[in-house]
């Protein structure tokens, strides 16, 4: 899925129709948990729409009754008035009680499927996380999620009260009146929903337009907010606001669109509605009039159509809005069907690390057939050594390090710890052994000392502090005005690249696993601080298995094996003297350093 917003662009009406037939149902796991609560709230809807049916009834009786003594002395209609008043009240009661006894069932799907769908997003492999769009996923993603609580509101509040309260006037009109009422009540109500449906389906596709052109104009902010250094660097402004604005200007188009048609919609609805009036109003009159109905009769009549009608014609807004609701939730369903790449095998053991010793045989990989990342390749790391990796860039280092982690599965070949190969094993298991500090450095938009104690979240404030001394950053801490509760910013903006990578070190030290990846570690220090810090990593790797991803060769000369990349291959190997000695790759690269320095 390399783009979540094709979606709009490139789904047929069948196919959303579908789509919306296979939603619906999908819904029904995230209520299921409080069905007595929706057995329950559907009961109090029931009563509600009796006692709102009831209430042009006793109206009836009420002008009947004063119209009876109209010639002698008026009585007043106590009782009735009384059960018109009961009626309404009751009516009030019932659709609040029904409100009340929903709103957890809403509430709780919306959090149910808000956590489900953060669960999936983590289980998703980092295949589909390098090809996301965050800002064009966060929109929708909140689209969605609200769109299964309008959809359940809708349902509960609008859709069912109406076909309740349809069903039980039409039952009265049918067993009191001339069929004609009846008759043109239904056609008025079959043209109505014809003419909304065939409307609104063709205005669907200027809903699916704005809801891609908004993701769209929405994922272009957040992309050149996040990515605001470099803006500025290159003084693209005008740009940035430029792109956005074209694409919000076919968002507006759209919307004029969509605005100019429900004007059309609506107008169309209202004659609906205002001929079927007028035709029942005329035959209740002729009635009246004749004699065969009374003047109750017609205001009984009257009642009901307005109960009825005014309901109907927000039916037609309900309609547009559960249509845009299945839209919005059927981006979020197609990110759920996206299925993780890597999987935990059925048979999965947790991973027994008795050393840590790591061996690659034969590993090779590729994201593409026809773009080979690693030839094959084996070598070994006994438990408690130290192997370095070295190459130019694009050797395929870091693609070590992510197979270890099986962020990736291997094309040919098995990468084994401690004998055990890595696919047959939990992925938890397997990443809690490893610890990494990345050469690209995020940090979350907290404190230092949730971005530390992120690796070992119950770590008292003493090992917090002693990792961050491991890694030479507690001095540095220590001098901030708020010390540990310093907040970092987005992405750890407001530290600079060294203090980024010693936080970092800092977190991996503190989660103490058998197996460490440092992924060119140190590549943003200065010497200084190279210096100091890799004293630390060398006493933390004496009793760990360690893997040394490095472009600065004076971080490595102590590993017991350097392994030399190039061309997707191991071309060397030995220790730092013995490379030296063959007077090769490695050599000409140790060369170049020294003179740079």
């Amino acid at each position: 899925m390399r783009n979540i917003m094709t979606h709009y662009r490139y789904t047929t009406k069948a196919h959303l129709d579908r789509r919306d037939r296979k939603n619906l149902p999908n819904m029904l796991p995230y209520i299921w948990d409080y069905r007595g609560r929706v057995l329950l709230a559907l009961l109090f809807l029931v009563l509600a729409k009796m006692a709102n049916v009831g209430v042009p009834m006793v109206l009836k009786y009420i002008v009947d009754a004063l119209d009876k003594h109209q010639q002698t002395t008026p009585v007043l209609p106590i009782t009735l008035l009384t059960a018109y008043g009961i009626l309404r009240l009751s009516s009030s009661l019932f659709n609040e009680l029904r409100d009340a006894v929903f709103a957890r069932v809403r509430y709780h799907a919306m959090r149910r499927l808000s956590n489900q769908v953060l669960t999936h997003l983590h289980d998703l492999s980092l295949r589909f996380h390098l090809e996301r769009q965050i800002g064009a996923i966060s929109r929708d993603l909140e689209r969605g999620t609200r769109s299964i609580s309008s959809i359940l509101n809708y349902m509960i509040f609008q859709i069912i009260p109406t076909l309740a309260e349809f069903l039980f006037i039409a039952l009265i009109l049918f067993s009191q009146y001339d069929i004609q009422f009846a008759g043109i009540t239904f056609l008025t109500v079959i043209i109505y929903v014809i003419f909304t449906f065939a409307v609104t389906e063709w205005r669907m596709e200027f809903r699916y337009t704005m809801n891609a052109k908004e993701s769209e104009a929405n994922n272009q902010a957040i992309d050149s907010l996040v990515n605001y250094e470099t803006v500025k660097a290159f003084n693209n402004e005008a740009f940035e606001v430029q792109r956005y604005d074209n694409t919000l200007s076919q968002w507006e188009l759209a919307a004029v669109k969509s605005q100019t048609s429900m004007s059309a919609l609506n107008f169309g609805q209202s004659a609906i509605i205002a001929i079927g009036v007028t035709l029942i109003m005329l035959l209740a009159s002729q009635g009246v009039v004749t004699g065969q109905m009374s003047l109750g009769d017609l205001v009984l009549v009257n009642a009901f159509l307005l109960q009825l009608f005014i309901p109907l014609n927000f039916l037609g807004v309900v309609y547009r809005s559960v249509k845009y609701a299945l839209a919005d939730m059927d981006l979020m369903f197609k990110l759920l069907d996206n299925q993780p790449e890597i999987q935990d095998h059925p048979q999965a053991q947790p991973l027994q690390v008795n050393g840590g010793a790591v061996c690659f045989e034969e590993v090779s990989f590729h994201y593409q057939p026809d773009r080979p990342i690693l030839a094959p390749l084996s070598f070994t790391i006994p438990a408690g050594h130290k192997v370095a990796i070295v190459g130019a860039s694009g050797a395929g280092k870091s693609t070590v390090a992510r197979l270890l982690l099986r962020f990736y599965d291997v094309t040919t070949g098995r990468i084994l710890i401690n004998g055990q190969d890595i696919r047959h094993v939990t992925q938890a298991s397997l990443r809690a052994a490893i610890g990494v500090v990345p050469q690209d450095t995020v940090l979350f938009n907290d404190t230092i000392r949730y971005n530390i104690a992120y690796a070992r979240p119950q770590a008292s404030q003493a090992e917090i502090v002693t990792a961050a001394q491991l890694a030479n950053i507690h001095t540095f801490i220590e001098s901030l005005p708020q010390g540990y509760d310093t907040t970092v910013g987005e992405r750890g903006l407001k530290l600079s690249g060294g203090e980024k990578q010693r936080v970092a070190i800092a977190r991996a030290m503190l989660k103490c696993p058998q197996i460490l990846i440092f992924d060119e570690a140190t590549s943003s220090l200065d010497s200084h601080s190279e210096q100091l810090i890799q004293t630390a990593l060398s006493q933390v790797a004496v009793n760990h298995t360690t893997l040394v991803i490095a472009h600065r060769l004076s971080t490595i000369v102590d590993a017991q094996q350097i392994l030399v990349m190039e061309q997707r291959q191991i071309i060397e190997q030995g220790t730092h003297i013995k490379l030296l000695n063959a007077n090769g790759v490695y050599a000409a690269m140790w060369a170049r350093q020294q003179e740079e320095k």
